[in-house]
């Protein structure tokens, strides 16, 4: 599985951004799939997910705020997020659900300014 995060960038708190994941050699239209972050000296936790019948779950954290969402004609997941908070700041990665240990790549980081 190659997974390829990105869209991420500095935001001023209570900005938006929309975060995409290009998902190649994986069978992704049966496959779950999910948003996780890792915050400096956090360890990383799932934010958003999408099962292949595309219900969503999302961690109390961000919900209201976050919209997880899927397009099987490109293989890619997307996070639309919304009245970002500075506790938002982290490094977002992509990955199956459950995840796949070595499929994490280089995420993409987000930060948002108070």
């Amino acid at each position: 599985v190659q997974l390829q995060a990105s869209g991420g960038g500095l935001v001023q708190a209570g900005g938006s951004l929309r975060l995409s994941c290009a998902a190649s050699r994986i069978a992704f239209r049966f496959t779950s799939m999910a948003w996780y972050r890792q915050a400096p000296g956090q360890e990383r936790e799932l934010v958003a997910s999408i099962t292949s019948s595309w219900a969503t779950n999302y961690a109390d954290f961000v919900k209201g705020r976050f919209t997880i969402s899927r397009d099987n004609g490109k293989n890619t997941i997307y996070l639309q997020m919304s009245s970002l908070k500075p506790e938002d700041t982290a490094i977002y990665y992509c990955n199956t659900l459950p995840s796949r240990p070595n499929s994490w790549g280089q995420g993409t980081q987000v930060t948002v300014s108070s």
